[in-house]
């Protein structure tokens, strides 16, 4: 890969069962640099973007999503819609449901922890993927090694999970854009966000895997202020 330019992104999400799973693929992979060039800001370092990305996501008051959602995969197709429950500091559920309306996934974020409702044998996106999936920056426990500028003024902040795993946020004035997961050097998981100028949370996240042509799409279609949840949403009560 040339120096400046970006990778291209892949996502995905796999229904199993009565679970949620997001298949880990793998595709060739490119080595990055791990500190910005010259021609980032000097103000600006690796910690101080870190820093305003997680502020400029910062939640601030409940809210409930809407959306509608769809996975492709070869020979089969799934959609429904769903809802995404959020309150400050860090906790959000996930629902999704069938067309039918019965209940086909629900997970609860509290930080960088996750709980599945089910059978508890379902393999999950790490939180920082499902917390990317909504706009939020929480790389949780994960160690920032550098980062760098693009000559187009993106950002990208890269942080190692503490195995052979490395997240690639890339900004856009301080707002996800997307993350790139690779997996011992090679591309691995990856979340796209499309954005809205003034809008709070993206208008669409795609979720790919590249060896399994599987695509999970969620479209947002409202978001409204709410008021505090009870304790036993975050626990899967109901």
């Amino acid at each position: 890969m040339k120096d400046g330019s970006r990778p291209v992104g892949r996502r995905l999400w796999r229904i199993r069962g009565w679970g949620l799973a997001l298949a880990v693929g793998s595709a060739a992979g490119c080595q990055y640099t791990t500190a910005f060039p010259s021609t980032a800001p000097p103000a600006r370092n690796s910690g101080e973007v870190a820093s305003a990305a997680a502020e400029a996501s910062r939640l601030d008051v409940p809210y409930r999503l809407v959306f509608e959602w769809s996975v492709t995969e070869p020979g089969r197709r799934l959609s429904g819609g769903g809802a995404a429950r959020i309150e400050p500091p860090g906790l959000a559920r996930i629902d999704l449901f069938a067309s039918n309306g019965e209940r086909v996934a629900a997970a609860a974020l509290d930080g960088d922890e996750i709980r599945l409702a089910g059978d508890g044998g379902t393999e999950l996106p790490a939180p920082a993927l499902l917390w990317g999936s909504l706009g939020v920056y929480q790389p949780g426990g994960m160690r920032l090694t550098g980062g760098r500028q693009y000559p187009d003024g993106m950002l990208e902040l890269r942080y190692s999970d503490g195995r052979d795993g490395e997240y690639l946020y890339t900004l856009a004035d301080d707002r996800i854009e997307r993350i790139d997961v690779l997996r011992a050097g090679r591309a691995s998981e990856e979340v796209q966000l499309a954005l809205a100028e003034g809008e709070r949370f993206p208008q669409r996240a795609v979720y790919r895997n590249l060896e399994a042509v599987r695509e999970l799409t969620i479209t947002l279609e409202s978001v409204e202020h709410v008021e505090s949840y009870p304790p036993e949403i975050w626990t899967l009560g109901f």
